[in-house]
């Protein structure tokens, strides 16, 4: 884990820890329209089942920026089915760039968003055939 020096004076340091970042960016991203969920590592989804919290920080990682106050984010997401999926991650990327800066002053250079996967509503998921649900695992 890296920390990002803000501040230093007489009073001391001020540190943000890259995960306090990833957090940040996390919920920014799941509070926008669309987003059904970030997707993290299989690992990860075990832990969270096992000790029944949500991880917030899933699907995210932060890059600081050499000698200067700023950050590159990726984000993994999952999306609703039906929404317009490059509308959808430029308000992520605004999103997530304005709650960064806002609660953070880093700037924010670049804001990757990779769609993962999609949400079918359950209805939906009942409509495709079980023959072209088994050839996309094949």
């Amino acid at each position: 884990m890296q920390d990002m020096e803000f501040h230093s004076n007489e009073l001391g340091k001020i540190q943000i820890a890259d995960e306090v970042i990833q957090i940040i960016a996390g919920l920014a991203a799941t509070e926008v329209e669309g987003v059904a969920d970030m997707s993290g590592t299989f690992a990860g989804g075990i832990t969270e089942s096992l000790l029944g919290r949500k991880n917030l920080a899933k699907g995210v990682k932060v890059e600081f920026g050499e000698g200067d106050k700023s950050c590159s984010i990726e984000l993994s997401t999952v999306l609703q089915f039906g929404v317009n999926i490059p509308e959808v991650c430029v308000l992520i990327q605004e999103h997530v760039k304005q709650a960064i800066e806002g609660m953070t002053g880093l700037a924010v250079n670049h804001v990757n968003v990779h769609v993962t996967g999609i949400l079918f509503p359950s209805d939906k998921v009942k409509e495709i055939p079980a023959e072209v649900t088994s050839e996309r695992h094949s």
